[in-house]
């Protein structure tokens, strides 16, 4: 059986045109039989909604992330095997509030770009225990269909000096990886509310170009300072602004979480419960990757650190509005932070 996602190829036909030439037609196709698309975002016109925009930016970094941990792309396989379509309810990155070089810092980074796209801030959530704050960044034209982001920034000026010190020297020297096409196109789509397929694809190049590492390879040596104050920071400093995770919306996460310990799956021993009750989320523990380090005689070495992971969540209805409650849970985020620091 094919996931609940499959409809006519020329209904999704905007969506395989501006991924295409990024991803390859291929994957295009596969993502988009992965994934359980709104019919909204159907349609072949010659132009895109900031809406379809918007989740093919998600699709491709669902791809993107499914390459770089094995784990994920393993359990989407098999619910493509069981005809389970994947409700991709958000992903998460992480950013660095303080000296970024040309990269604006925190999130402001992306909410540049994303603003365009019809996402807007619409969730503030301290996380005093990892020295951050958290944010949600809502797509207003179909919050409950287009992935969320949950962008967090770590706060440089609170950690100790010698880690002050290491992240300067980390991420002092960030690029800039948007410029004049790119934003030529962000401020046609942002007056408008929809762009060319053209412009469509130099946004999407442009945007994945973000979810990256802005800076050079870090010293060994300020890496490890950084990680002694925080380990979230060195995360950022192998991985950048890569998809930190990927999430599933799911109909019962306690459940599904032991189906997939019972299925080998390395998971986080326990479910996060918000402080309502409606918001339930777990996690598969980071996948291990190889990243370089400077080392101070001038030459290079590699370590195993932990890279991105995978996440389920159960959204319940908010009873004062009947809606899907879209909220996030600053003690359910930092529960699910650990899954990098243990990998």
């Amino acid at each position: 059986m094919a996931p609940a996602s499959r409809t006519a190829a020329q209904d999704l036909k905007t969506l395989r045109d501006l991924l295409a030439p990024i991803v390859g037609e291929e994957r295009a196709v596969w993502v988009l039989d992965t994934l359980e698309i709104d019919p909204a975002l159907g349609g072949g016109k010659d132009r895109a909604s900031r809406a379809q925009v918007a989740m093919a930016l998600n699709a491709a970094l669902f791809l993107d992330l499914l390459d770089r941990v094995p784990t994920a792309a393993r359990y989407v396989s098999e619910m493509r095997e069981k005809g389970e379509a994947i409700v991709f309810d958000h992903g998460a990155l992480r950013t660095i509030a303080g000296e970024t070089g040309a990269l604006p810092s925190g999130h402001e980074a992306f909410l540049r770009f994303l603003a365009p796209l019809g996402y807007e801030v619409r969730g503030l959530y301290p996380l005093p225990a990892l020295t951050m704050t958290g944010r949600a960044f809502v797509q207003t034209d179909l919050p409950e269909t287009v992935p969320q982001f949950f962008v967090s920034e770590l706060h440089i000026d609170q950690l100790a000096p010698p880690a002050q010190d290491a992240a300067a020297r980390i991420f002092g020297a960030s690029s800039d990886p948007l410029g004049e096409a790119e934003w030529l196109a962000l401020n046609a789509i942002g007056r408008h509310s929809d762009c060319t397929i053209a412009d469509g694809i130099t946004i999407l190049k442009g945007a994945l170009a973000a979810f990256a590492r802005q800076h050079p390879a870090p010293a060994l040596e300020d890496y490890q300072t950084l990680l002694e104050h925080s380990k979230e920071g060195a995360w950022i400093a192998t991985e950048g602004n890569a998809f930190n995770h990927a999430t599933t919306r799911v109909a019962d996460v306690q459940a599904h979480s032991e189906e997939l310990k019972a299925a080998g799956y390395p998971l986080k021993p326990a479910v996060e419960i918000s402080r309502n009750g409606r918001v339930r989320q777990t996690a598969i523990l980071a996948d291990k990757v190889a990243r370089p380090f400077r080392l101070a005689d001038g030459g290079e070495t590699s370590q195993d650190v932990p890279g991105s992971f995978y996440e389920f969540i159960t959204r319940d209805i908010d009873p004062e509005t009947g809606k899907l409650d879209l909220t996030f849970d600053s003690g359910n985020a930092t529960g699910i932070f650990a899954v990098t620091r243990g990998a």
